[in-house]
């Protein structure tokens, strides 16, 4: 890796780390029969190598009652990870809950190719749109089966004071 690409590397743009955060939410929140059918269907796979191979453990997550309250542990998650170096000297990350350490290094694959500029909108456009897509109808879908249980509760006046 050259200094030019390390400097790039090593350094944390600000202007893309909320889209970033986007696309690694959308690889690691996808199934992976959706990542495999995306990387099949890839047709310039970049020649790469595993900086890290992907690994399994455990993290604690955590909670807030109420949302807003006091911290306290929830519980501990298995989760995959996997860092793969592409030829361009770009490093690509995957994070997944599970064991899946197919899925885990294709995530980490199409992170690095969205870092590449010649590649970027290649994956917004066949990737992350997609899977943006699939999310926002399984939440509409769970909307809409949420709000066939609502019940409205009412009370009755009744004529005396």
């Amino acid at each position: 890796m050259n200094s030019e690409t390390r400097a790039h590397h090593d350094r944390i743009d600000e202007a893309d780390h909320a889209p970033r955060q986007r696309a690694i939410g959308l690889l690691s929140g996808a199934n992976a029969e959706q990542l495999s059918a995306f990387w099949q269907g890839w047709a310039n796979k970049p020649q790469w190598q595993d900086i890290r191979p992907p690994e399994t453990g455990l993290v604690m997550t955590r909670g807030r009652i109420g949302g807003s309250g006091n911290a306290f542990n929830l519980g501990e998650a298995t989760v995959t990870r996997c860092v793969i170096g592409l030829a361009s000297g770009i490093t690509g990350y995957g994070y997944i809950l599970g064991r899946d350490h197919t899925k885990a290094r294709i995530a980490a694959l199409f992170d690095g190719l969205w870092q590449q500029t010649e590649s970027k909108q290649q994956v917004e456009d066949q990737v992350l749109t997609p899977l943006e897509d699939a999310q926002a109808n399984r939440d509409r879908q769970v909307r809409q089966e949420t709000a066939a249980t609502k019940v409205d509760f009412f009370t009755m006046v009744r004529g005396d004071d």
